[in-house]
């Protein structure tokens, strides 16, 4: 087997993207992000928590926008580079078929394979792991948790 055709059908990484929050970065592999579009300021949902921003329309579709950061304890930011990540959602909710998440700027590509090493610190809600990327450290969200928590609101 050539050099060649074995790093073509190498499965042990993946093409990820890393999204700048305003207190932490995520990572993702690409196929969860369907598009980054620009922020638009959200329609308001009566009695929503305080991390559901809004409503966004993103191709047509009204879309919940969720600050990742209050929804795992942080604080909602909306600085000058905001920008909306919309993810596919892979949890099986009915209700739940896109996700908008407030980012802070461009999210990065990078190659992810099995020995990018873990990173130590504690771990929010809505965070599976912590990772060394580079020299920063990315959380990898629980976006299925996420869509549960989605799930439980009235939109």
């Amino acid at each position: 087997m050539s050099h060649a055709v074995a790093s073509r059908n190498d499965t042990s990484s993946l093409s990820g993207l890393l999204l700048p929050l305003a207190d932490r970065t995520l990572l993702l592999p690409n196929v969860a992000v369907a598009e980054l579009i620009a922020y638009q300021t959200p329609q308001e949902i009566a009695h929503a928590p305080d991390w559901l921003l809004g409503r966004i329309i993103w191709r047509d579709l009204s879309l919940p926008l969720v600050s990742f950061e209050a929804a795992s304890n942080g604080q909602v930011q909306v600085g000058e580079q905001a920008r909306v990540a919309i993810l596919n959602a892979i949890g099986g909710q009915p209700q739940v078929k896109f996700i908008a998440v407030l980012v802070q700027g461009i999210p990065r590509a990078m190659k992810v394979d099995r020995t990018l090493p873990s990173a130590p610190g504690l771990l929010a809600p809505l965070e599976l792991a912590a990772v060394q990327a580079g020299e920063d450290v990315a959380k990898i969200p629980d976006l299925v948790a996420l869509e549960h928590l989605l799930s439980g609101v009235r939109l």
